[in-house]
């Protein structure tokens, strides 16, 4: 039976490590938007209308060619009290199955001025040609506020989302997207008379070069009744920036 010493380990993990350090890529993005919805949900309450701009970015780090990633991305908000900004972070791993491309991973949304938002859910991805399917769950207590705030018992966990998106360049620097989610309360909240939903957007993107990208969508949820015209349709136009 042979002994290595950790010395021998760490000159043998260096050696794989170092080439895919050496090609790690790093990226920015920076966007306005005219209306910032997530999960068909206006994500500024306090003023619901058709324009309501929002300034986005974020960072994007991958490990060389080993598939893994870790990642920040942000906006503006206001749909908690005392709280304006949203901060995203994740990390997953990327790999191939056949001609199917798989990503996992694990992402937190943090809202520092009130921490009765923050949320955490595990999610995993396979696309297809055109076409995705991303499945995301929730593992907090919480669920931005509707469950497992610390003033209540009620827990958020096991809430689910699923996400259907189709996208294909259609002509030259053209992009048509399309997709459709499906939220699934935890049975604490749908306890509370929450209903689970239905969101979707339709819209297209086009690439001026550069790294810099228009995109359009209609973009809205069903279940008004309860949720308000937080989940109504709205045209939403981002200016992106990508460094």
């Amino acid at each position: 039976m042979h002994r290595f010493s950790l010395k021998t380990l760490a000159l043998a993990f260096a050696a794989v490590a170092v080439p895919g350090l050496a090609s790690a890529q790093l990226t920015a993005n920076v966007s306005l938007t005219s209306n910032y919805k997530f999960r068909g949900q206006d994500q500024d309450v306090n003023r619901i209308k058709s324009v309501n701009p929002a300034i986005q970015g974020g960072f994007d780090y991958s490990f060389g060619d080993s598939g893994f990633y870790v990642g920040n991305w942000n906006s503006s908000v206001d749909w908690l009290s005392g709280n304006s900004i949203e901060a995203d972070f994740y990390g997953g791993y990327k790999f191939k199955a056949g001609e199917v491309d798989l990503d996992v991973g694990a992402l937190t949304y943090v809202y520092p001025g009130n921490t009765n938002g923050n949320t955490t859910e595990l999610y995993g991805a396979a696309t297809y040609g055109p076409f995705t399917a991303k499945y995301s769950h929730t593992v907090s207590k919480d669920y931005f506020g509707w469950a497992g705030a610390k003033t209540s018992s009620n827990r958020g966990r096991n809430t689910g989302y699923l996400n259907l998106a189709f996208a294909q360049e259609v002509a030259p620097s053209v992009t048509l997207k399309a997709s459709v989610g499906y939220t699934r309360f935890a049975s604490d909240i749908k306890d509370l008379g929450v209903p689970n939903y239905v969101d979707y957007s339709v819209g297209g993107a086009y690439d001026f070069g550069a790294g810099l990208s228009l995109s359009a969508a209609v973009a809205g949820a069903n279940k008004k009744g309860f949720f308000g015209d937080a989940n109504k349709a709205r045209l939403i136009v981002s200016l992106t920036k990508t460094l």
